[in-house]
């Protein structure tokens, strides 16, 4: 938990002054304790997942030497096994204690990115990314508790904190791993690879040092797959798997839409990219505050598809006009559609754990994950169904079914309220 600020008297002005690093003052930094090695840990795993996910198509192409429909199909298959694992070992979480659970999850994966240097042929790949990914998604359902009962009082703000962290370390994986790209020989491939799988076992250290934690008992006897049978929060969580995808918008639709559909140079989209983590990186925690409540939560999603409707119109408006006006206009529209990313975040981030009773959150994260999981599947064809392939007019629908996303939120949250006994869901 978050340490009481340490202070200490100015002798020459008798001020109480603040003996705390700087990094932690302007709270970039969070105080030593399991919220700041849970944070670490986070980051180091994302650092190398990041770098991973931008370079195991070519690594498989160039190292391996599949073809392109076999990539597309291992990583597909990957992408389904890893959906159906997080509810189980969400459960196993909630009833043998979530550090454990997650602790073996990261050595699974650092096993299965060390085989990935060792498959020659189709489906040693395909047997290794789908195991790496069986245990990310599993590892993220265990971890959802942890965040809960580390975050204590504060979980939005610490789950806020954990956003800007990752987005910061899926920035330097970037850069890692374009500078694999520009290397292209298959020793910076290999290597990259062996350094995603150290990753693991750095966080797998990092998480040693946390306290265990206890399974929480139920208070009354229920089903199994309560997360699965809570029929409000998975209708909470298909409408938020809608509103992620928003997430796809500036790194997949954007970069298209630039070379496709504008004048704009096409370094914008990197750019783009820049500045919404920027953003992320630097609003998100004081996005967080006051985001407190499903009612609350609630109204910040609604917000979130306004503005992602009014940012995504803003960016269609680029095409057909010079150069340097396109990218003015669409970095108006991305600083909107990011100030709806922050939103959103905010509220879900907030809804996720609120809808979801403290002794099952594993099992509920699971549940969580499977939707997000399903956006990212989604979102692709999507996207370039619609901001692609059918233009302006496209950008504009999928903004309206943001919206309609958004504006059905808060009469979710009601619906839940009403079908359990947690106190301060619509608060």
């Amino acid at each position: 938990m978050t340490q009481a600020p340490t202070t200490s008297t100015d002798s020459v002005s008798g001020e109480i002054g603040d003996a705390r690093p700087w990094l932690v003052r302007l709270g970039l930094l969070l105080e030593s304790g399991p919220q700041r090695e849970l944070a670490l840990a986070g980051f180091v795993n994302q650092l190398g997942t990041a770098a991973f996910l931008a370079t195991v198509p070519l690594y498989a192409l160039r190292v391996i030497h599949l073809s392109i429909g076999q990539v597309g199909l291992g990583l597909s298959v990957a992408g389904v096994v890893g959906l159906i694992a997080g509810i189980p070992v969400g459960h196993l979480a909630d009833r043998r204690g979530p550090k454990a659970i997650f602790l073996i999850t990261l050595l699974i994966q650092a096993l299965s990115m060390t085989s990935l240097l060792f498959a020659d042929s189709l489906w040693p790949f395909v047997l290794a990314v789908a195991v790496t990914d069986l245990a990310g998604s599993s590892g993220g359902a265990a971890r959802g508790p942890m965040i809960r009962r580390f975050g204590g009082d504060e979980v939005p703000k610490f789950r806020s904190y954990l956003r800007s962290v990752a987005m910061l370390a899926s920035t330097f994986g970037a850069l890692a791993a374009g500078a694999v790209v520009q290397i292209g020989s298959d020793f910076a491939y290999r290597a990259l690879i062996f350094a995603n799988a150290l990753t693991f076992i750095g966080s797998a250290a990092v998480l040693v040092k946390l306290p265990k934690l206890e399974p929480l008992p139920s208070p009354r006897k229920e089903d199994r797959w309560i997360a699965l049978k809570d029929k409000p929060y998975v209708v909470f969580v298909v409408l938020d798997g809608i509103m992620w995808i928003q997430s796809e918008v500036l790194s997949f639709a954007l970069p298209l839409w630039v070379v496709l559909h504008t004048d704009a140079p096409r370094w914008f989209a990197g750019l783009a990219i820049a500045v919404n983590t920027v953003m992320v990186v630097f609003l998100q925690i004081r996005t967080s505050h006051g985001i407190k409540g499903g009612t609350v939560a609630g109204r910040a999603i609604r917000r979130a598809g306004l503005a992602f409707l009014i940012g995504m119109a803003v960016i269609a408006a680029a095409s057909g006009v010079p150069g340097w006006v396109a990218v003015t206009i669409m970095m108006v529209g991305v600083a909107i559609h990011t100030v709806g990313s922050l939103w959103h975040a905010a509220g879900s981030l907030e809804l996720r754990f609120r809808l979801a009773p403290a002794h099952a959150q594993g099992q509920y994260s699971g549940v969580f994950g499977m939707g997000m999981g399903l956006c990212y599947v989604v979102a692709p064809s999507l996207l370039g169904l619609l901001c692609v392939t059918w233009g302006a007019p496209g950008w504009l629908v999928m903004g309206g079914v943001f919206v309609a996303a958004g504006l059905a939120m808060p009469y979710v949250i009601q619906w839940a309220g009403r079908s359990r006994e947690i106190v301060g869901i619509a608060d």
